[in-house]
């Protein structure tokens, strides 16, 4: 029961620029690669890996109906990994009547005895719609999309820009979805694109974002240094086909448009096996850039978790340099299973952007879309983001470049004013960045609420304090004034590509991110382990969830914002509701929705059962009630609950609501006004009803545009 409205998009961001002189070999066949056993999983070949899809296929009708799933509802394995143990993991789109379910993902999670354990829900249970015949037309939806573009201006379509028929199943409720994408001028260039969702009967707009992100900046460009690369030999000569990594070939796009990268494109290829002259006059130099971050991105993905490229089927993606014109961005994108690389322009000396750290990136987006398929906007976006930054950080380290040494900043060879683009140890250093969670995360633009996950994963990584890393000076500024050390980088690593890969969905927020950490960091290293522990210090430095208790019995000093669960169990004794916890699901209650739940997609205040009430994106509303409440009869009675809001909307106009009814009588309103980072714990005064038997009410309502979440839990009267 996820209700976040974001849509999936594998895009990404601009990163750096630079360029080298080349030696060169051959190889004929994939490389073996180790055989260590990153993350937790087992290493398998492309064939063992198909053989377990077509398995999961054969199994998905009868799982789909085990899982509750309707007649209407088809499971599309999609990604399977398995772990030392052999227990394993599945991952499944699904359709409905044939269209895609945007927000319909899942993972399946086998024990090694080869049983169901658990299930991982973006949107949790059946998928129903009113039909699947939209009153609105393909042609108008188009037009609509046109007229309601926000991220680029002088909007059109093309003939590659067509409405597709989705169910949009982000939301609570699904419902029958038109996507598009439009045209037009925006930051990414002359040809930006922009993804709009529409509902398919009112045209209301779900959701839209620009597909390729970019970076505005100036800088005059990067030398890595000389490297070997890849090429293979045919004919008379040679080309940038890495045969060792998958038949990655660099092409030459000839300055082909973004959205048709391979438009004009052509393979590099030359007699002699030479490449560039590091610098912008040899068009080679962009590719060798490219053709080298991409094979130490995939040799990073293989010797640290065991994964066969993007897919992880061993195909490599092809990647285009010198993408249109004046083009300040590198983009993945899944459409096409490529990467594209501009050659920069005036704002950064047309430096092209193909270094190390943009090709990790941009390389790391198309894993995400293979797994999680991360939301490209609202927190799942920032996620997204951020995942990128981490692996593409990760890999510079791994590439152990002199001329490139391994840091936290993002971007430092884009010779910005400030040195850098973003920093992982202090996101906010760029004026613009969140290093602390807050209400308006899914708000702002996800280069920016990637600092967040960024800020943690440092954290993670190196702690607390000062330091140099990579020859720059970095500093681990918690948000709650704590002081810890770090688990190391390989570790928060290998803690995030489990949580990325088998515990996240595309509508994975904060919060539940921080819950797949935990869990992969349990797997990994034990429930117990300083290493769960230390994740859960980084979560409650960057003002989500508090820490776990230490693992050695000493209690954690660090404060925060939202309290972490407490023992299942009523927390007042005296409580005059039955269930006031809802650890024993609806008992007591009376809902008219399925609010009552112990969905991993949001965090309970106490014990695993909360109540999940609105969050539509429309018209909506909600009650949740309990009847025969004995209102104590002496002192100051009254009820006490906890409260977390969460909302798309912004400022302090109340639209959306929650509203405490007493006997029919509203005795405190809440609404998107009260948005907050954590839970919060609330407070009504009964005495008007001491001594009496009462119906008490939680009412909600929501207008017809932008979601608010309403989260109660631990209710109590006394």
């Amino acid at each position: 029961m996820n209700r976040k409205t974001a849509l999936a998009a594998a895009v990404a961001a601009a990163l750096t620029m630079g360029t080298v002189m080349v030696a060169s070999s051959q190889s004929p066949a994939l490389a073996s690669g180790t055989t260590a056993n990153g993350a937790g999983f087992q290493a398998m070949t492309s064939v063992g890996r198909t053989a377990l899809l077509e398995q999961a296929e054969k199994d998905a009708k009868g799982l789909a109906k085990s899982l509750g799933l309707g007649p209407d509802e088809r499971l599309l394995p999609k990604d399977v990994l398995v772990d030392n143990d052999g227990a394993r993991h599945v991952r499944y789109d699904r359709t409905y009547r044939g269209l895609p379910v945007v927000g319909g993902d899942l993972v399946v999670h086998y024990g090694r005895n080869g049983k169901v354990s658990s299930t991982t829900w973006a949107h949790e249970g059946a998928i129903k719609v009113a039909g699947v015949t939209p009153k609105l037309s393909g042609q108008d939806a188009s037009a609509a999309a046109v007229r309601s573009a926000k991220h680029v201006k002088e909007a059109r379509t093309t003939n590659l820009d067509t409405s597709q028929l989705v169910v949009w199943a982000v939301g609570k409720v699904p419902v029958l979805a038109y996507r598009n994408t439009v045209t037009g001028a925006g930051e990414a260039g002359a040809n930006s694109r922009e993804a709009v969702l529409l509902d398919a009967a009112s045209g209301a707009v779900l959701d839209q974002y620009e597909v390729n992100q970019t970076v505005s900046g100036t800088g005059n460009g990067v030398n890595v240094g000389q490297v070997t690369i890849e090429t293979s030999q045919g004919g008379s000569g040679y080309t940038l086909t890495d045969a060792l990594h998958g038949s990655t070939i660099v092409y030459d796009s000839y300055n082909s448009p973004q959205s048709n990268p391979a438009q004009n494109a052509r393979t590099f290829s030359k007699s002699t096996n030479s490449w560039g002259n590091g610098s912008t006059s040899s068009r080679e130099s962009a590719a060798v850039d490219a053709s080298y971050g991409l094979a130490k991105t995939w040799d990073f993905y293989k010797n640290t978790f065991n994964r066969s490229g993007i897919r992880n089927d061993g195909r490599g993606a092809p990647a285009y340099v010198h993408v249109d014109n004046q083009l300040l961005n590198a983009f993945y994108d899944d459409s096409c299973f490529c990467m594209s690389f501009g050659d920069g322009s005036s704002q950064n000396g047309n430096t092209p952007l193909t270094a190390l750290d943009v090709s990790g990136h941009e390389m790391s987006h198309g894993v995400t879309a293979a797994t999680a398929n991360l939301n490209y906007s609202g927190e799942s976006g920032g996620l997204n983001e951020a995942t990128s930054d981490i692996f593409g950080t990760m890999v510079e380290f791994y590439a152990n470049n002199s001329t490139d040494p391994g840091d936290y900043y993002i971007g430092e060879k884009l010779r910005m004013g400030n040195g850098y683009l973003r920093r992982m140890d202090n996101p906010a250093a760029d004026g613009s960045s969140l290093s602390c969670y807050s209400s308006r995360a899914g708000q702002v633009d996800v280069h920016y609420s990637s600092g967040i996950a960024n800020h943690f994963f440092y954290l993670t990584a190196e702690g607390t304090g000062a330091k140099t890393i990579g020859g720059l000076p970095h500093n681990g500024t918690p948000c709650n004034g704590d002081t810890f050390n770090g688990i190391g980088k390989d570790k928060a690593a290998a803690v995030w590509y489990r949580a990325l890969s088998t515990y996240m969905t595309s509508t994975t927020n904060y919060s539940a991110a921080r819950t797949a950490t935990l869990q992969a960091a349990a797997d990994l290293y034990g429930t117990n382990s300083q290493e769960r522990y230390i994740v859960s210090k980084a979560w409650a430095a960057v003002s989500i969830g508090t820490a776990l208790p230490d693992p050695g019995g000493n209690p954690s000093p660090s404060p925060s914002t939202s309290p972490t669960s407490s023992p299942t169990g009523n927390p007042n004794p005296g409580n005059a509701l039955t269930n006031g916890d809802f650890e024993q699901g609806a008992t007591g209650w009376t809902q008219s929705a399925n609010d009552i739940t112990n969905s991993t997609q949001q965090q309970a205040h106490g014990g695993t059962w909360y109540a999940w009430m609105m969050g539509y994106g429309s018209a909506a509303t909600e009650t949740l009630a309990q009847n025969n409440v004995a209102v104590p009869a002496s002192g100051t009675p009254k009820l006490t609950f906890w409260l977390k809001v969460t909302t798309q909307e912004s400022g302090s106009t109340a639209y959306d609501t929650l509203k405490v009814n007493v006997n029919g009588q509203t005795l405190a309103t809440y609404s998107n006004a009260n948005a907050s980072a954590g839970y919060v714990q609330r407070t009504v005064d009964l005495s008007a009803f001491r001594g009496q038997s009462v119906s008490l009410q939680f009412a909600g309502q929501e207008d017809a545009y932008l979601s608010t979440t309403f989260l109660v839990d631990d209710v109590s009267v006394g």
